[in-house]
């Protein structure tokens, strides 16, 4: 067996991707099928391309998608400084749902609903402020 990709579907494929980019993944492959009127976008980390998620955008819309993609679990990203990915996160509007208060985990929501649980890659960073003391948001 070989992992190959998580798919999740998508209302908004820029700003999707938009998301995602901020996250630090890049576009690694796409199909645009015009006779079953989707398009297919992998994006991955750097160095990781062979762990990419696949955004599974419908042109004439998807009234199917639920409104809560909780269900679906979670996709996880480990990262170099979660203190400065968070921030960069906020900084661009984006939700800090379970801040790092321990210096290890966060998560986040894409535009999808599409939980994302952000790690600290090695040992734990040290508490520190707006974290350290910084509330849940909504459900993650």
């Amino acid at each position: 067996m070989k992992y190959l990709h998580t798919m999740v579907r998508v209302k908004d494929l820029k700003k999707t991707m938009d998301f995602f980019r901020l996250l630090g993944l890049e576009e690694t492959r796409r199909t645009d099928n015009e006779g079953g009127r989707f398009s297919l976008v992998f994006m991955a980390a750097p160095g990781n391309e062979e762990c990419p998620v696949e955004l599974t955008y419908n042109w004439d819309g998807d009234d199917g998608l639920p409104s809560d993609s909780r269900h679906f679990g979670h996709l996880a990203y480990e990262t170099d400084d979660i203190y400065a990915l968070c921030q960069h996160l906020m900084d661009n509007g984006v939700t800090i749902n379970r801040p790092p208060r321990d210096g290890w985990m966060a998560f986040v929501r894409s535009p999808d609903n599409v939980s994302v649980e952000l790690l600290q890659k090695g040992e734990r960073k040290a508490p520190q402020e707006p974290w350290a003391s910084m509330e849940n948001t909504g459900h993650w």
